[in-house]
């Protein structure tokens, strides 16, 4: 923007965005994945904090061209086992609000985030690659985009007694307790919250009991619709459902329509249902499962 630009013989160059990749770093750790979600956190920090430097820039669009847990979609090994289950998709519904989180912190303009997957046509089931469905049956992180995708309006403030804090996510990922939080959004009198239960290691663990306390809903009293979308083991997730079928490489037509109905659309974690408003407010309680996201939906007409 301030040197001389050869063509034109002018000072400066416009410039319509500003892109830049940003990786993790999983790696395998006897016989099990342990993710690297602070190498990608610390890519975004510091591209964000050379931007912020220009302030010619602060208002200029960026999109992170390529944001995703590791550099080579088309690789294969123990470490990338992450990728067909929840591993991939709690990973996706942490590091998502924290790339928000990072702009807010310096100050710059984060347009979006491309996630650098492909089709990988006429390969095996499940294969291993970095992909968001395969052979036209969606992962369980394909769910999560679903999730954000119902998300719209103004972000709120969200605070968790069980997140991991943002600088030492930054420092040392997320390898001690797990990471639980939220994510939420209001458009009018709709209210989407994202929960997530995320762990570096690609272990078991103890279900999180969730207590999410919503005040200043848009409505005083009375109640509201709740919709539950969960993705874990057993909801949204074709990839179990392929286990439990015997991993068929070939599966019958029966077969193949439940995978599709298992991973294509989002679950509901049960049916829909009411909570009451009291005082501008709502509390709802669930329990989470390790690697599980929710999304809550309420509806306050």
């Amino acid at each position: 923007m301030k040197g001389k630009n050869t063509a034109t013989d002018e000072t400066g160059t416009p410039t319509d965005f500003i892109s830049f990749h940003a990786k993790g770093q999983p790696k395998d750790v006897g016989g099990r994945v342990q993710m690297g979600i602070s190498s990608q956190l610390r890519d975004i920090d510091g591209a964000f904090s050379v931007i912020a430097r220009y302030p010619e820039f602060a208002n200029t669009p960026i999109v992170i061209g390529e944001s995703d847990p590791e550099g080579c979609a088309a690789c294969q090994g123990p470490n990338l086992a992450y990728r067909n289950g929840t591993m991939y998709s709690s990973y996706t519904a942490a590091t998502f609000p924290r790339k928000l989180d990072l702009a807010a912190k310096y100050g710059v303009n984060l347009e979006g985030a491309v996630t650098w997957a492909f089709e990988f046509e006429d390969q095996p089931y499940l294969a291993g690659f970095r992909s968001l469905a395969t052979n036209g049956v969606d992962k369980p992180v394909m769910n999560v985009f679903r999730m954000f995708s119902k998300m719209d309006g103004d972000r709120l403030l969200v605070t968790s007694d069980s997140a991991i804090p943002l600088p030492e996510i930054l420092r040392s990922g997320v390898r001690k307790k797990a990471d639980i939080s939220a994510f939420a959004s209001l458009a009018g009198k709709k209210l989407s919250v994202l929960v997530w239960h995320y762990h570096d290691d690609d272990l078991p663990g103890p279900d999180a009991a969730i207590s999410l306390k919503i005040p200043g809903l848009p409505v005083a009293s009375g109640q509201a619709k709740v919709t539950h979308y969960r993705v874990d083991e057993t909801h949204g997730n074709s990839f179990t459902l392929w286990k439990a079928l015997g991993s068929p490489q070939k599966p019958t037509p029966e077969q193949y329509a439940d995978l599709t109905a298992a991973g294509n659309k989002l679950a509901t974690l049960e049916p829909e249902k009411t909570t009451a408003i009291a005082n501008s407010t709502a509390t709802v309680n669930f329990n989470l499962p390790r690697q599980g996201v929710s999304l809550l939906v309420f509806d306050c007409e």
